[in-house]
């Protein structure tokens, strides 16, 4: 909208010169007034190119902030999702996640499948399949967080704040209460020096390929989920978050 008001206004300005010139203006100050209008049209070329520019630059660049964040939003997620195999509940203690993956190990288990002969009575016996598990050994959280930066996963990259962190309990029908979990932060932290009408818009982001809201997010204390509010592009790998 900006711009476009921008090439309107030009246009105008320069219609409404040309009639002063050809009616007003004496042919001895043409040449200078040429000028003038040179510089001005130099400036307003200027404003055109950073309308064009100025969104696109904060497109990519708040794609690549955005992957440095949601890289530490799923580190915080597959340590919840860890902890909570583990110990049935997710924590919102940093301390206590850390202290986990470091030292703390993972019950594995095997599931075998088989044939038991059930009396059904008067002498009839049936065959049942039945399911058995078996705990084969365990192993350290460690294994899953190797080459990982966890001990800083609560930082918020860029800033100086970090992820706020909440747990609650969820009925997902009636009289089964699971955990949730949540970490978040908002996105005028991330975006804190950037242009900041873009960043209002951002704000109220609703397309399919936006992080939707004011906040990214993981988990949610409002329904059972441990998934982001990230679009797919970002769990594709690519540190920078490069859009195609």
């Amino acid at each position: 909208m900006n711009l476009i008001l921008t090439i309107l206004a030009a246009v105008v300005v320069a219609v409404l010169l040309a009639i002063v010139i050809v009616k007003f203006v004496p042919l001895k100050l043409r040449g200078l007034i040429s000028i003038l209008l040179l510089l001005v049209s130099f400036y307003l070329g200027y404003l055109i190119y950073n309308g064009v520019m100025e969104p696109i630059k904060f497109n990519k660049e708040k794609k690549v902030r955005y992957a440095k964040v949601i890289k530490n939003l799923k580190l915080i997620r597959d340590a919840q999702i860890k902890y909570k195999e583990a110990k049935g509940v997710y924590t919102k203690k940093q301390d206590k996640l850390i202290n986990f993956i470091e030292n703390d190990s993972l019950v594995l288990t095997e599931t075998v499948n088989y044939t038991e002969k059930v009396d059904k009575g008067g002498g009839i016996q049936v065959d049942v399949s039945k399911k058995r598990i078996d705990t084969i050994g365990k192993e350290p959280v460690l294994k899953y967080f190797k080459n990982k930066d966890y001990t800083n996963m609560f930082k918020v990259p860029g800033t100086d704040k970090e992820f706020e962190l909440g747990i609650g309990e969820i009925e997902k029908i009636t009289g089964l209460f699971v955990p949730v979990f949540e970490a978040k932060i908002d996105k005028k932290s991330i975006l804190k020096d950037l242009p900041i009408h873009l960043v209002k818009q951002e704000l109220e982001a609703v397309e399919t390929d936006q992080i939707k809201g004011p906040n990214v997010s993981v988990g949610s204390l409002q329904e059972v989920s441990t998934g982001g509010n990230w679009p797919p592009f970002y769990d594709k790998g690519d540190a920078k978050a490069d859009a195609e």
